[in-house]
């Protein structure tokens, strides 16, 4: 008994030398445990991302960016627009670019595990018909030789509700009507990316004004966003599009070249981004330049006018229609010609007009250097410069068959040269994108 009130008074004794050691103890433990709590669920939750995206899209045509993170495809695009081997390992064409034959990689998986074979891999195309003889190996029987066809399975594939191969799955998809309102992706580590679309520029704007999202990509003009102080500002030039004026080359006045290189001429292209001369990406395997780049020259341009026929250059008026994101291009092209006596109206339209002169627009340039649905005169749809030049013609239809990437070369030098010296189009710059987030 002794013994026992002997151990509660050492006991008390200790518990009063120390009892502020002892509390502070007590309660570091429990703000360290209730950190490692907050830190955890923190790891475990992942950041969150929201982007603006502009432009209405289903959910069969959403952006090749957001595409790109949830999928790949049998190939994909390399340095200088060669094409790699992504799903598919290999593949072989046995009779010069008709039947294409692809051979698939080994340990590849879907989102949900289960591995990829060639019969869950869907690709479509019309005119093409598709065998698949083994779980490895995928046939694509055309009606015709088309050489750029491994350029045109680099598209991301995905299994039924988009279900890809790539680091970011679809969590969750928002559709407003028939368009997407919004698409939420998260990786293994529980991140998430939020993209909000919105219909158009000043709303995407609006909306990070508010916080609706942290980010904006792909803005043309970063205003009013440049001078807030909280907000980052990253810039980025885009060779895979060109700023591209189309003539239209069956009009009275544009049918004549002479006009169409004036008209070129005297546009100051240095008011703009990053100075673009052909229809194909400087990064392109295929690319020319050394082709005629028409610098600013307005005593060219006048010289080349004072040329024309009397009746032709009496009342010079041109009608040119831009796309509104394009429009204060367009103003400036406006002036310029101006200068050199050339009345302008700038009208906008938000569709490739049936009827025009002129038109001001961005052209998503092709992976591959074909680019037949542009300048071939058979292709009344996609012709926007109505043009006719049956050496281009030949040289389009030859582009598309050759197989030999040297010689495929060799003819789209030709074809850029030609084109650039006849000028259905006038290819001024590549688009600055501004991104724009929050510090």
């Amino acid at each position: 008994m002794a013994s026992l009130r002997f151990s509660l008074r050492l006991t008390l004794a200790y518990l009063a030398r120390f009892k502020g050691i002892i509390f502070f103890g007590v309660i570091l433990g429990i703000v360290f445990f209730f950190l490692i709590r907050i830190v955890s669920l923190t790891l475990l939750k992942g950041t969150t991302e929201r982007i603006g995206v502009m432009g209405r899209h289903h959910t069969d045509d959403l952006p090749e960016k957001i595409l790109d993170l949830v999928s790949d495809g049998l190939t994909k695009t390399g340095e200088e627009g060669i094409i790699e081997p992504d799903l598919a390992a290999s593949w072989e064409t046995p009779d010069k670019g008709k039947t294409w034959i692809f051979h698939l990689k080994k340990g590849r998986f879907w989102q949900d595990g289960s591995p990829i074979t060639s019969q869950s891999l869907i690709y479509e195309f019309s005119d093409v018909s598709v065998e698949k003889p083994d779980e490895s190996t995928i046939i694509f029987k055309l009606k015709d030789p088309y050489s750029p066809f491994p350029a045109a399975v680099s598209k991301p594939s995905f299994r039924k509700g988009l279900l890809g191969v790539g680091e970011w799955k679809v969590d969750k998809i928002l559709v407003a009507g028939s368009f997407v309102e919004s698409i939420t992706l998260v990786n293994s580590d529980k991140d998430k990316k939020i993209f909000k679309f919105y219909p158009t520029v000043e709303r995407t704007k609006l909306a990070y004004k508010l916080g609706e999202v942290d980010s904006v990509q792909d803005l043309l003009h970063p205003q009013p966003f440049d001078s807030w102080k909280n907000t980052n500002q990253a810039t980025s030039s885009d060779k895979s599009q060109v700023i591209v004026l189309f003539f239209n080359t069956m009009d009275p006045l544009l049918s004549e070249k002479a006009l169409r290189q004036a008209l070129t001429y005297a546009i100051d292209k240095d008011l703009f981004g990053e100075r673009a001369i052909s229809p194909i990406s400087p990064n392109s395997w295929a690319f020319n330049p050394q082709v005629k780049e028409y610098p600013y020259d307005p005593k060219r341009a006048r010289e080349l006018i004072a040329e024309m026929e009397d009746e032709a250059k009496k009342n010079l008026e041109i009608k040119l229609v831009s796309s509104a994101h394009l429009l204060p291009t367009a103003e400036k092209i406006s002036k310029n010609w101006e200068e050199i006596g050339v009345k302008t109206l700038v009208q906008v339209s938000s569709i490739i007009p049936g009827e025009f002169q002129a038109y001001l627009t961005i052209l998503d340039i092709p992976k591959d250097p074909d680019q037949y649905p542009l300048w071939h005169s058979t292709q009344d749809a996609t012709n926007i410069s109505k043009y006719t030049n049956p050496r281009i013609d030949k040289l389009l239809e030859d582009g598309r068959v050759e197989l030999n990437i040297e010689e495929r070369k060799k003819i789209y030098l030709d074809f850029q040269r030609f084109l650039l010296e006849d000028l259905p189009a006038a290819f001024l710059y590549h688009p600055t994108y501004f991104t724009i987030s929050r510090k």
